[in-house]
């Protein structure tokens, strides 16, 4: 949100204030600028109900019925695989080694105080420690589990293209770039 509160400041400013061709650089500038923003920070989100998995990544938007999915992985980043080993990223849930670092060592300060004489200030846990985005991946794993032999979760896996984040861009770009070659 900052970066298009800035953008916005000095582009509406170069709008109103610039003079020759500078409020055009600025329009291409903001119509180039601000979609992009917008879909590598504002638009990636996964959805999950009881028949599908939709992923809304920067750029397109997959829909994935549970009875698709094979698997779901976790290491640098988290990953659907389809049965028909097409991969899909989750930009949405990014995956954090400092915080699996943290998990880790609490469920080692955990393990270890099983046995201790003294009480812990922090509160026990429930289950294993783990990371936020690893617990929403065995969320996500119980949900295939559940749901994929389902018959209302059978189908096939769509991508779409986002257009109405490439459009924009794509024409703020040209637009960039013809002002510029121009001089």
């Amino acid at each position: 949100m900052l970066l298009l509160a800035i953008a916005g400041w000095l582009g509406i400013d170069a709008l109103i204030v610039g003079e020759g061709r500078t409020p055009w650089l600025a329009l291409a500038g903001l119509i180039f600028f601000v979609p992009l923003v917008v879909a590598f920070t504002l638009r990636p989100a996964v959805f999950a109900n009881e028949e599908r998995l939709r992923i809304r990544n920067p750029f397109r938007v997959i829909v994935l019925p549970w009875g698709t999915v094979e698997t779901l992985r976790s290491g640098y980043s988290n990953e659907v695989l389809d049965k028909s080993g097409t991969r899909y990223q989750l930009w949405a849930i990014p995956v954090s080694l400092r915080a699996r670092k943290k998990a880790a060592r609490q469920q080692a300060r955990a393990d270890k105080e099983v046995g201790a004489a003294r009480p812990s200030r922090m509160p026990e846990p429930t289950g294993p420690v783990r990371a936020q985005a690893d617990q929403i991946m065995d969320e996500l794993r119980e949900l295939v589990a559940a749901r994929g032999p389902d018959k209302r979760a059978q189908g096939e896996p769509s991508v779409r293209w986002a257009y109405e984040i490439v459009a924009p861009a794509l024409a703020g770009a040209v637009l960039l770039a013809i002002l510029l070659a121009m001089g």
